[in-house]
């Protein structure tokens, strides 16, 4: 869940950092284009631009990130149905860029970050994970520190119907790492007997990392393809030429 948007964010903060004179009347002060492809510009560029990117950029139709609100979520997991609701996502605007790298020639960006997210909302819960049933309903609580997450991303290029060059994306792979800690803070997950309810809390607080890479894997697929899809959104309405002072290369 908070994989989906922290990628999103990040991705699409990387693209507006450098928005360049073309559109500098309608340009937020926030963001600094470079005039390069060095990583230390482009990783200050991007790290400047998050603080306020999370707000939102209606311009582009980029809706406020911290908060994010998630109003359901189903995720159908091997053995258990979740559904999210009423979510609220929080701790994206202080996110730490650590690399970003752009090959023009080879059509290949990089990028990695680290987040510290807190999710909170209700949840239901019916299924089986690892040694317990869980029928639950109630509050949840996530909290996700210095997960790192990698993208490197094929890209390509193409004209619009008036013949104006364009970002496009061919392909991606990542890889994803649940951080230091996660901690859950989850009511009712027995409904009725709040006893064995405490004893699944704490072996899921015990267990983490056994217990989040049993069903993360899923949910960050699906993060993953709904980040690419909106990333497709933004390069489509934004020309090259309004992102980058770096000349296109030939394709």
């Amino acid at each position: 869940m908070c994989e989906r948007h922290g990628c999103i964010l990040i991705f699409l903060a990387f693209a507006a950092a450098f928005v360049n004179s073309c559109s500098a009347a309608s340009a937020p002060d926030f963001i600094h284009p470079c005039n390069n492809t060095e990583p230390a510009c482009l990783i200050k560029a991007t790290q400047d631009a998050i603080p306020e990117f999370t707000k939102g950029l209606p311009q582009i139709g980029v809706p406020s990130l911290d908060p994010f609100i998630i109003d359901e979520l189903p995720i159908q997991l091997p053995g258990i149905k979740v559904t999210f609701i009423d979510g609220k996502v929080t701790g994206l605007r202080k996110c730490e860029v650590l690399n970003v790298e752009a090959h023009l020639e080879k059509n290949v960006f990089v990028l990695e970050v680290r987040c510290n997210i807190t999710i909170k909302g209700k949840y239901t819960a019916v299924g089986r994970l690892l040694l317990f049933s869980i029928n639950g309903e109630g509050d949840a609580k996530i909290k996700i520190v210095n997960s790192i997450i990698k993208m490197n991303i094929k890209t390509k290029y193409f004209k619009d119907a008036e013949g104006r060059d364009h970002f496009g994306i061919k392909s991606y792979r990542y890889a994803f790492d649940y951080g230091e800690r996660i901690h859950y803070t989850i009511s009712n997950l027995f409904k009725g007997n709040p006893e064995i309810s405490n004893t699944v809390l704490r072996f899921l607080n015990e267990n983490w990392r056994v217990v989040t890479e049993e069903f993360g894997q899923p949910v960050v697929d699906y993060a993953m393809n709904v980040t690419i899809e909106t990333a497709h959104k933004f390069f489509d309405a934004v020309p090259y030429d309004e992102l980058l002072y770096v000349p296109l290369p030939k394709y």
